[in-house]
This record gives structure tokens, sequence and C-alpha cells, in this order.
């Protein structure tokens, strides 16, 4: 309780620094874990934004990245050509006439920006072995995945400069969250 009276007594004196202080001071411990370095927290630190902000310096073309798909056993997933496997379908079978969301639900199709695709494989892919992938594996298995379902040229280089500017089939046709601010009625047709 003394450390009530203490926290109090900073609050009145106008120093919420040394209140959160006292208070984290006075919290108990446990003697697990530790306070992770500035150095450690950007290690874990990547996620990729639309922007492209965030991307690591690094290149792939489709060619390249039908090498490595094979090379890392993509096909055992994913099939040929990212089709037939057990693992999710990669590439459309259902013809680009039809609106987006009539075709099957493709990450290079679906994503409403080439970074999101790029972000996915980075963090997820191989399987058991998540994150392994070296940045130029990476833009070449992002670059080929856009080429086989016509996103974009198979001369295209996939970089940091590059990527975000890729034009996505499903254009503005992605579903925006709503304006809402705490406190206020959630706009009707949205559950959450």
């Amino acid at each position: 309780m003394g450390s009530l009276k203490l926290a109090a007594t900073l609050l009145l004196l106008g120093s919420p620094v040394l209140v959160s202080s006292a208070l984290a001071q006075s919290a108990p411990t446990y003697g697990l874990g530790r306070t992770p370095s500035a150095e450690e927290i950007r290690a874990r630190d990547i996620n990729i934004g639309s922007t492209g902000e965030e991307l690591p310096p690094g290149r792939g073309t489709p060619k390249e990245g039908a090498k490595v798909f094979t090379l890392q056993g993509c096909i055992v997933c994913h099939g040929e050509e990212g089709v037939g496997g057990l693992g999710p379908a990669l590439k459309s079978k259902t013809s680009q006439d039809l609106p987006i969301w009539r075709r099957e639900r493709i990450l290079p199709l679906r994503s409403p920006f080439a970074t999101t695709v790029l972000d996915y494989i980075n963090r997820g892919m191989r399987l058991g072995r998540e994150g392994t992938l070296k940045p130029d594996e990476v833009y070449a298995l992002t670059a080929y995945l856009l080429f086989v379902n016509k996103v974009i040229p198979e001369d295209t280089v996939l970089d940091e400069k590059s990527l975000p500017k890729v034009k996505m089939p499903i254009g503005e046709g992605w579903a925006r969250l709503p304006d809402w601010k705490p406190g206020t009625r959630r706009l009707q047709g949205y559950p959450y």
C-alpha cells in the first residue's frame, strides 16, 4: 500500500514518468525473462507494409523464382507451377475474364499489395523452416508467383523499389476497414 501512496504523491506533484517508474518498481517479479535490447526488437520486426519501406535489399526475377520453387521443394506442397499439390493453390486455373472475386482464393491475385505476397513468403515459408529463405529467394519466388498469375511480365525484376509499384489485379476492390473511434457505435454489417 505504501507504493500507492508514493504514486499518489508523485501524481499530485505532476510527474507521470516518476509515477510509472514507481509502479513498475513495486510490481512483483517472478525471475523470468528480461527486457529485450533494441537490436533484438529490430531483428524480430520483420513486418512489411504496403509502401515497402521495410523491404530488405535484394532482387529476383520470375525465371530465378521458378528455379527456387523447384530447389526449395515448393513443388512438394503446391504442385507443378503452384497447382495440384496438397497445399494451397498458388496459380489460378480460371479465366482471367472472370471478376477477381469469382476466381479461386489465390494470394497473388487477391492480395491488395505485392508487398503482402513477399511478406507472407518471407515469414511463412518454407513449412517447418519459416523465415529461412534469403531475400533474393523471396523476391524471386514473389516474382514467379506474380508472373504465373499474369500480374507481371516474365522479364520483370523485382526489388525494394519496383515491388511496391506492382499493380495488383484486385485493384481498389479490397475491403478497407471503416473509420471507427472507440466509444462510438459500430457500423452495421461489420461484426467487430
